[in-house]
């Protein structure tokens, strides 16, 4: 049995939990969130490095891992090289699903993908580099939002989900704009999936969730699987109302007693 560890600022690193989980449901997870630094595409560069260098050098030195998922888009932007230098464990991060849904828009679509991200990943060198590489011949827009990360958030901690101001947000694409494929590029978007679909109706949505779990099943075929489904350990990095609120999601997702992890 592997220990895998799935590491994010806040709670949308469960949209690829619950990928990896369906694939590899007998093995031990633990969830890090630091919402203490929540959200991550307001650090610097810098900042970002070293806080999330920090956090698992102290991590690993109290919790034994296998390998470890980076479920955020910002900090697997910027993060990895120094991570993978840094741990002795495969490291795993996130990429925008592009690729599948250019594919997906070619075959059976019109020709227009939509990128749905935070506006830090919207902007990044990065971002247009996939956009050249895999869909140059098609259509591509690009929508920036912070709000749907805090919808996310207190969706997760029982609070009901703005519909309209979601509405808002997605007005570029509402009617005829509409793109018949739209790329969740951020992990907490697939949370929203639903409410969004409502606005997005003939629109297919993709994430990266299921590339991720073929991955880290590919990189742990050697581990034997357990009887049954180990109890999952979740950990924050600041006490908080909103933790103590999201803690249920947690237990809902199969994990115990949400804990308090400070470097």
């Amino acid at each position: 049995m592997a220990t895998i560890l799935i590491f994010d600022s806040g709670m949308g690193g469960l949209s690829v939990y619950r990928e990896v989980r369906k694939a590899l449901p007998g093995h031990q997870y633990l969830y890090l969130f630091d919402n203490a630094c929540f959200p991550y595409g307001e650090l610097s560069e810098q900042r970002l490095v070293a806080r999330v260098s920090e956090l698992f050098d102290v991590f690993v030195a109290r919790h034994h891992i296998d390998i470890a998922v980076i479920a955020c888009n910002t900090a697997s932007t910027y993060v990895l090289p120094a991570l993978r230098q840094q741990l002795t464990v495969p490291v795993v991060g996130v990429v925008p699903a592009i690729k599948p849904a250019a594919a997906h828009s070619r075959a059976h679509g019109h020709g227009k993908v939509g990128l749905l991200a935070t506006p830090g990943t919207v902007s990044r060198d990065y971002t247009a580099q996939l956009i050249r590489h895999f869909a140059a011949d098609l259509e591509v827009s690009l929508l920036g939002t912070t709000e749907l990360v805090k919808m996310a958030e207190d969706k997760l901690a029982g609070l009901a989900v703005d519909r309209t101001l979601l509405g808002r947000v997605l007005a570029p694409w509402l009617g005829a704009s509409a793109p018949d494929t739209v790329v969740l590029g951020c992990t907490h978007f697939p949370l929203l999936a639903d409410e969004i679909q409502q606005w997005l109706p003939e629109s297919l949505l993709v994430d990266s969730g299921s590339a991720i779990a073929r991955r880290v099943s590919s990189l742990l075929a050697e581990y034997v699987e357990a009887t049954g489904e180990p109890v999952g350990l979740a950990f924050c990095t600041r006490e908080t109302e909103k933790a103590r609120l999201q803690a249920g999601a947690f237990v809902n997702e199969g994990f115990g007693v949400l804990e308090l992890f400070t470097p």
